[in-house]
């Protein structure tokens, strides 16, 4: 007995451990999302730069130069909110299989990326299930979409609810399906009549599955997650320094046709 209370006593200690802190790298969130029934005009870059494991803001980045051209150079610029590192665009023109190209300046480095814009499917049905999850004690929404089966096709699904404190992310492709009802879902035990769960579906490339994927499996659990497990490290985006390639930033540039539907739970 003595021992557990040395144990349990010992837990209360606060242990400040003094962590090797890294150069910052910028961090570029580059989604083009294009929403089904809008024009797509209204479009957001945001900047930040890593920092300390104890920082409790994450630091935005001002003063940069951020534009994206089309394949017939025409060129749409990003104008920061003054500040916040947020770069807007009003004027964005989304067309579906279009290839774009983003440029990022800043601190006298140049980023580029580029990539195409991909076509999501309609959400066609949403069926709700008051027995699902692994011992049926879970209310489960479940969605379906019809993959093109003249293409093989990679997606995004996105769902936002209240009983989670972030969105959830599932990256799927069409392997096998091609051409096929295809279907995601989402279950939690503190689903209730009257709560509101946002289904996106995003069409997105092959190489932002592979992306995605690394990065769901790794918070997740899937990477690295044991105390004797290899650590995780940081996912490449397709963002390049054309200064110095190693001086490299973190993110991802992107675009893609949204499907979206808000579901109320019944």
């Amino acid at each position: 007995m003595l021992t557990i209370g040395l144990l349990l006593s010992s837990c209360e200690e606060v242990v400040d451990v003094d962590l090797n802190t890294a150069a910052p790298k910028l961090v570029i969130d580059a989604s083009i999302n294009w929403i089904k029934g809008t024009d797509g005009s209204q479009q957001k870059i945001k900047l930040t730069t890593t920092g300390s494991y104890y920082e409790n803001t994450v630091p935005a980045v001002s003063g940069a130069t951020v534009f994206i051209t089309n394949s017939e150079n025409i060129v749409f610029n990003f104008a920061e909110t003054p500040g916040t590192g947020e770069y807007v665009c009003t004027n964005f023109e989304p067309v579906i299989g279009e290839n774009y190209t983003l440029t990022v300046e800043y601190d006298g480095q140049t980023y580029k990326a580029s990539d195409t814009l991909y076509a999501a499917p309609d959400i066609q049905n949403i069926i709700q299930d008051n027995e699902g999850g692994f011992l049926n004690d879970n209310i489960e929404v479940r969605f379906f979409f019809m993959d093109n089966g003249n293409e093989d096709n990679f997606y995004l699904v996105r769902f936002d609810t209240d009983v989670l404190p972030y969105p959830d992310y599932d990256a799927l492709k069409d392997e096998f399906f091609q051409g096929n009802l295809m279907f995601d879902f989402i279950d939690h035990e503190d689903f209730k009549a009257g709560d509101v769960v946002g289904l996106k579906l995003y069409g997105i490339s092959e190489r932002y599955y592979n992306y995605m994927s690394i990065l769901i499996s790794m918070v997740e659990g899937g990477a690295g997650s044991g105390p004797f497990q290899t650590p995780p490290v940081n996912a490449r985006g397709n963002i390049i320094n054309q200064t110095n390639e190693d001086n490299f930033a973190l993110g991802y540039f992107r675009l893609g046709e949204v499907s979206s539907v808000n579901y109320t739970i019944q």
